[in-house]
């Protein structure tokens, strides 16, 4: 099956499959940024246990691959009677590994202020919640403009665990498995899927790119 009869045949599929893929992404990622943000802080805390929960949140969830944190999470939480549809599944799965990856972006972001900073918001008697809110996190988000939208094209890729469960197209790489299954699209399949892909982190980048020269915080 060539190009052309798989556009013209599974077209609106791929639409459909793409939308779907940039929805789950933009719901993940923005979920992503608010945990991200409160395990930061988190770690930075004066309160240890606070710090140590921060840190555990984020070593735990950095070093599980992400099929095996999904298997865990279709499987386990219903025996803690909660039951997600799969596609919930894999946004929760998405959203516990990148905002490990997103807290220590923003960590990377924390370590670029400096310390005279910090210091002149205590002298002024700035609590610790006005630190953060005020000085840091500010700061922080400008800092971490690129890595965030790397962190955002990782996001948009793992969404691709929910082809994890067979008969399962509604994202972008779940429509291959759903075509292969019922015509002979091979490569071309999986090559129109990755298109997407490319010309979705294209943008991405693009727009961050910009983004970053805009908020860049020049020392």
């Amino acid at each position: 099956m060539g190009i052309s009869e798989l556009l013209s045949t599974y077209g609106g599929d791929y639409l459909s499959a793409l939308v779907t893929t940039w929805w789950m992404t933009a719901v993940s990622f923005a979920f992503v940024m608010v945990l991200s943000v409160a395990i930061t802080v988190m770690r930075v805390s004066p309160l240890k246990p606070l710090r140590l929960a921060g840190d555990f949140y984020v070593q735990v969830f950095r070093n599980i691959p992400g099929v095996a944190l999904l298997v865990i999470v279709v499987y386990a939480l219903p025996n803690l009677r909660v039951v997600l549809d799969y596609t919930t599944c894999v946004i929760v799965t998405t959203v516990l590994m990148a905002s490990a990856f997103g807290s220590e972006n923003f960590m990377s972001g924390i370590n670029t202020i400096g310390v005279g900073q910090i210091e002149a918001a205590r002298s002024l008697g700035l609590t610790f919640t006005q630190i953060i809110s005020k000085i840091v996190i500010p700061q922080a988000l400008r800092s971490a403009v690129l890595p965030m939208t790397n962190l955002l094209i990782a996001v948009m890729l793992t969404t691709a665990l929910g082809s994890q469960v067979p008969m399962n197209p509604e994202e972008l790489t779940g429509i291959v498995s759903y075509i292969n299954t019922r015509s002979t699209g091979g490569v071309l399949a999986f090559l129109i899927a990755a298109l997407g892909y490319v010309g979705t982190a294209a943008v991405i980048s693009l727009v961050g790119n910009r983004l970053d020269k805009k908020v860049r915080i020049l020392r």
